[in-house]
């Protein structure tokens, strides 16, 4: 496997890590995204003056905060594990606890193997959009949904590599 070329941003894939609710056929289209975004990590700072030395400033970290996951797709009839789970998340009257899954986003090479991937833990729906019903269009309805997690973690290529 060539790692040293740059990888194209289009060609990607999300596993849910765990679910087991969905046979195989059906899960490739309950994780088909047009668009991911939100695979940032900020590592969040506090300035310190320096007492008697008003011209230095320290630069202490404070903790990582993480963007919300947000993930786009056209919207499908068919039974959906995602839908599932956000409707018994978002819907929730807290009851019982959530759910949260560990999301695995694969960035996939030419032979459909994985060439980088992020793992994104204990992820919980937070926000689902429909979009805009719009009777003057001919657009493909796109539901966006969004989640919350507790942490993004850059999986190694030397992983993928060794399989």
């Amino acid at each position: 496997m060539d790692l040293a070329y740059p990888l194209p941003a289009f060609h990607f894939s999300v596993a849910i890590a765990g679910s087991g609710q969905i046979p195989q056929q059906a899960y490739a289209s309950d994780a088909s995204f047009s668009e991911i975004s939100g695979l940032e990590a900020t590592l969040n700072t506090e300035d310190v003056r320096e007492g008697g030395q008003n011209q230095f400033v320290h630069r202490l970290p404070t903790g990582t905060k993480y963007q919300n996951l947000v993930f786009k797709r056209g919207v499908v009839a068919q039974v959906s594990y995602l839908a599932a789970w956000a409707t018994e998340t978002i819907g929730s009257t807290f009851a019982k606890p959530i759910t949260t899954q560990t999301l695995v986003v694969m960035l996939l090479g030419p032979d459909q193997s994985p060439r980088l991937a992020w793992n994104v833990r204990r992820a919980w729906p937070v926000r689902w959009d429909w979009g805009k019903l719009n009777a003057k269009g001919n657009e493909v309805l796109v539901e966006v949904i969004e989640f919350a997690h507790s942490g993004i973690f850059r999986i190694d290529p030397a992983f993928f590599a060794k399989g």
